[in-house]
């Protein structure tokens, strides 16, 4: 509202002017019934001055001769006229006084506002309903459902722009109480559900701090992940973990860029070796909420000896697998007795095959005489059969006896002491074809001392079924079938 005699913004409800000190003459909005009563009043008195007036003139041409002496009446009838003006013209200000109060109790009255608005909510007169809880609002700033209500009319209009800003405003309200703040936000968020804007609740829930609220809604809270070591200086090869809580998964990158769904995805211990690392990663979760990014920077300078790189991770394992040393494996050797490996451990030659059932490997380059970082790897392999290593080897010599290379389970082929022995040295895949049991064939004299014969078995670990196992001339290990050679 502006002063009509300066042209100044003067705040709403003042009556005067705080710049040029005019007084303001508010002429509110009458209601129909005072309009009525004051038209009213005004055709009686019109009607009671024509009517006088009338007869004054009807008297004038009947009696020409008394028209003198009417109009020296003329001064009396006009004093009965002003009572009823000055009558009227209190009543005009009774009611002007009357509906200045009317109009300034509506002003400032929050119960006739909300009176009001009720009434237009049920007309649909949403826009003028807004205008009384605005005017309600201002009158008692501390009355949050006030806000409420506000919004619910917002909706009602289909505006979920102002909804949802006026939820926004509740939860930033230092007057909302617990269960209106529960309120606006389950409000809020089912909002963002029905977009499927998950990441908004997230944040929304995150910045709220309210731990009831955020154990409440756990499938839309997403954690950063956590590092294993802290960001910095190290002399020797750091191997990083990252995890996060909830279902989901860590990307990652070594690069400094940013990491997203088609960066790596973490699996295994990072790595970090001599040089500078900048390592950023983020937790995705089942319903596709990416948490913040975790930076953090490693410097690593050291002169030790690199450990061997080990072919397979440490894990369970339902297959047969062969352990390697990756890249350079001169100079390594290895423990399976949990144990540091030294010189007296057993040198790698090549490729091991992973032992059925729990086993601890320790692999370290000595160079020297000086020992490397220590490489350790656990393994739990388990295969899904019935067929047992003994029962492999029980087939193997069932075979022997069958074929007339031994007599009798012991091993003996003669009457002397001596006798073929037959273990159990490990599980393998062979050429791709299947898993087997490999079997191998030893001489041991009556003195006690063995050698390898060289004959070795291979036994499916599914099926049981018996094979020789041999090179070829290029090196190749091959299957021989012995089944049919029992059968005939």
């Amino acid at each position: 509202m502006k002063c009509p005699n300066c042209g100044s913004e003067m705040a709403e409800g003042m009556l005067y002017c705080e710049h040029c000190g005019e007084d303001i003459h508010i002429v509110p909005d009458f209601e129909p019934e005072l309009e009525d009563a004051i038209h009213n009043i005004l055709e009686e008195m019109h009607e009671d001055m024509t009517g006088e007036r009338r007869e004054e003139l009807e008297d004038s041409f009947e009696e020409d001769e008394f028209f003198e002496e009417d109009e020296l009446q003329e001064p009396a009838r006009r004093k009965r006229i002003w009572p009823k003006v000055l009558l009227a013209l209190l009543f005009l200000v009774f009611l002007t006084a009357g509906g200045i109060a009317w109009h300034v109790y509506g002003s400032y009255s929050e119960e006739y506002q909300l009176s009001r608005a009720e009434q237009y909510v049920v007309q649909g007169k949403y826009d003028e309903a807004i205008a009384c809880y605005n005017r309600a609002v201002e009158l008692d700033g501390t009355n949050v459902e006030l806000l409420f209500e506000l919004a619910d009319i917002y909706l009602l209009k289909n505006n979920k722009v102002e909804y949802e800003y006026l939820l926004r405003e509740i939860i930033k309200n230092k007057n909302t109480s617990a269960e209106q703040l529960e309120g606006a936000y389950g409000k809020l968020i089912a909002i963002y559900r029905e977009r499927e804007d998950y990441q908004t609740i997230n944040a929304l829930l995150l910045a709220s701090g309210n731990d009831n609220l955020i154990a409440a809604y756990p499938n839309y809270i997403v954690d950063v992940p956590e590092f294993s070591i802290n960001e910095g200086y190290y002399t020797s090869i750091q191997p990083l973990k990252l995890t996060a809580s909830g279902s989901g998964k860590i990307y990652y990158t070594t690069d400094g860029s940013e990491p997203t769904e088609e960066s790596t995805q973490y699996t295994a211990p990072i790595i970090l070796e001599n040089g500078s690392h900048i390592v950023k990663a983020c937790f995705v979760n089942d319903n596709g909420i990416v948490s913040d990014v975790v930076t953090k920077e490693y410097h690593i300078e050291y002169n030790d000896i690199l450990p061997p790189e080990i072919s397979v991770l440490s894990g369970e394992y339902s297959n047969p697998m062969l352990i390697e040393i990756l890249e350079e494996d001169e100079d390594v050797y290895y423990t399976m007795d949990g144990s540091d490996p030294t010189y007296s451990s057993t040198p790698y030659t090549g490729p091991i095959p992973m032992p059925l059932g729990k086993s601890t490997y320790k692999f370290a380059r000595i160079v020297n005489g000086v020992t490397g970082i220590i490489a350790e790897r656990e393994y739990n392999l388990v295969i899904d059969t019935d067929v047992t290593p003994a029962q492999a080897v029980d087939s193997v010599v069932m075979y022997c006896v069958e074929t007339g290379k031994i007599t009798d389970g012991s091993g003996r082929f003669d009457d002397s002491e001596d006798r073929y022995e037959y273990m159990y040295l490990y599980a393998a895949n062979i050429n791709k074809t299947g898993d087997f049991y490999v079997i191998a064939e030893q001489y041991r004299t009556a003195d006690g001392n063995s050698a390898r014969t060289g004959n070795n078995f291979a036994v499916n670990v599914y099926t049981g079924e018996r094979f020789k196992l041999q090179r070829d001339d290029g090196g190749r290990l091959t299957l021989i079938g012995i089944d049919a050679e029992v059968s005939e």
